[in-house]
């Protein structure tokens, strides 16, 4: 499968591209810095998320995309996320793309009862605020569209080794999520790619 990685320079779009790699897939990296960017067997693409016209361009003839994209300043409210999905889902559709896996996080939407003390009382009113706005308008853009979407949404993320544990956690039961690893979340992604069972749906995956 040709799979395009959207972020592929941060650190979980690093494991992503390392886990599809080892699958077998054809993978391309959507990077803002190409002279930077140096991995072997990965075709490199350059451009911003926030050019519709670059974004278009690196999803022509690609089988799958997954979005990393991640926000660095968490505090502050922005439209990043929200105005890369809007890009990526019209892409997809102009060039027949379906599949699309996005990193959301813990506390979008019902996840929000999945989150533990900390993280829903402290970081989550405090220095998460901006970031969960703009995963808010994200899952909507991304919801929104008929595209075949999973929106995975982890709590806080570590680069431990892979461990082979990513648990999928309903809202319902409110079991707490508190950590996963880069690796074993690229893991349960890149396992996605070629599954139906979690279409159009927004999930909550953690180790511990």
């Amino acid at each position: 499968m040709k799979v395009l990685v959207i972020g592929a320079a941060g650190r979980s779009g690093e494991a992503l591209v390392n886990e599809a790699l080892a699958a077998g897939h054809k993978v391309t990296a959507f990077v803002r810095g190409a002279a930077q960017y140096k991995k072997a067997n990965v075709r490199v693409v350059a451009g911003d998320a926030l050019d519709a016209a670059a974004v278009d361009a690196a999803v022509a003839g690609q089988d799958a995309v997954i979005d990393a994209l991640g926000g660095k300043t968490p505090w502050k409210v922005t439209t990043r996320e929200t105005s890369a999905a809007h890009n990526i889902v019209d892409a997809m559709r102009r060039n027949g793309v379906r599949r699309l896996l996005k990193i959301s996080v813990v506390g979008a939407g019902e996840s929000v009862k999945n989150a533990g003390f900390f993280n829903e009382h402290l970081l989550m009113r405090t220095f998460l605020r901006g970031l969960l706005v703009d995963k808010a308008g994200m899952e909507a853009e991304i919801e929104g569209s008929d595209l075949d979407w999973t929106l995975v949404r982890p709590p806080m993320l570590t680069d431990v080794k892979k461990t082979g544990v990513a648990r999928v956690l309903s809202t319902e039961g409110g079991e707490k999520a508190h950590k996963i690893g880069r690796a074993d979340l690229a893991a349960f992604m890149v396992q996605q790619l070629e599954s139906s069972r979690y279409v159009r749906q927004a999930v909550t995956v953690t180790t511990t």
